[in-house]
């Protein structure tokens, strides 16, 4: 039984661990973007890459800002 609790807890923990990129990424995105997400995307709800996709499709719109914060962090994302 306290294996059984013990597994359960490492599985959330690591779980929990391999969210917080995914969630440092939205954040930043976010960050360079926000004025964009309002008026481009305002009722795209975030999670699941939704945010990041509606942006893509809307690239003629975007801010200068926002292209260069989400070049920015595609460059990161491949070291």
């Amino acid at each position: 039984m306290i294996a059984c609790r013990f597994a359960a807890i490492v599985l959330s923990l690591s779980l929990l661990a391999g969210a917080q990129p995914a969630a440092a990424f939205d954040q930043a995105v976010i960050g360079y973007c926000k004025s964009d997400i309002q008026r481009l995307c305002p009722d795209v709800q975030p999670g699941g890459g939704r945010i990041l996709q509606c942006l893509k499709s809307h690239k003629q719109e975007m801010t200068v800002g926002c292209a260069q914060g989400l070049a920015k962090l595609k460059a990161g994302m491949g070291k």
